[in-house]
């Protein structure tokens, strides 16, 4: 079993322009906050963001955004970051809103490894533009495709040194979805325990989705 503890500054190895990053957490509740300091310290730009939103001006993805580190973001709502909306108006940031169940479909679908899925949702809607419809029993679906990226950047509650983790309370939101949904998963977790000590019926993503464990402590060396 290799050693997956990294330091923060590794992490930043794994960041270059252009990247398409999915950042778990819901209006920056679960939104890894040393992962997304570095990812900003880095100076990588021109990145595509999947996310529930974009957090606030200080806070979250929002910091990102603010900081025009940005060129399009899929999200299901950006009403908590008026920065965000301002920079769509200005042509600044390409912004594709999607109903968030929608959103954390395709993305469980990109994880899963399938096409795509049909849903109701958005028909005869703005949602529906450029989406190909498909009458089954009389009813009308949008097929919705997948969603993959480069890197996943994931906040737990507790992680092993084997990657296993749990997650707390609505910090849970998103980040399972998305460990399974990059080439790469990095986790940024509250607190790192020996293998074993995670009851395995607490385990809520396994190990062999993780890539690297970020410690939060000040000293990176604990790992």
């Amino acid at each position: 079993m290799k050693n997956k503890c990294i330091s923060i500054q590794q992490a930043t190895k794994h960041f270059y322009d252009g990247m398409t990053i999915m950042i778990g957490g819901f209006m920056g509740i679960g939104t890894p906050p040393r992962l997304v300091s570095a990812l900003l310290n880095s100076g990588v730009k021109d990145l595509t963001l999947i996310a529930n939103d974009t957090g606030h001006i200080g806070m979250g993805i929002g910091l990102l955004v603010t900081n025009d580190r940005v060129k399009k973001v899929i999200v299901s709502h950006i009403g908590t970051n008026p920065e965000t909306g301002h920079k769509m108006i200005a042509g600044e940031l390409e912004v594709e809103l999607v109903p968030q169940g929608t959103l954390i479909e395709r993305i469980r679908c990109g994880g899963a490894g399938l096409g795509g899925f049909l849903t109701p949702t958005g028909v005869g809607t703005v949602v529906e533009d450029g989406k190909q419809k498909i009458t089954l029993n009389g009813t009308d679906y949008l097929l919705e495709l997948p969603l993959r990226a480069d890197l996943a950047l994931i906040q737990a509650h507790i992680a092993d040194y084997h990657g296993n983790l749990t997650y707390q309370l609505s910090a849970r939101n998103f980040n399972p979805l998305i460990a399974l949904a990059a080439d790469v998963t990095l986790v940024e977790p509250d607190a790192l325990v020996e293998v074993g000590e995670i009851a395995p019926d607490c385990v809520i993503t396994p190990g062999a989705l993780i890539d690297y464990i970020v410690y939060p402590g000040e000293n990176n060396n604990e790992c």
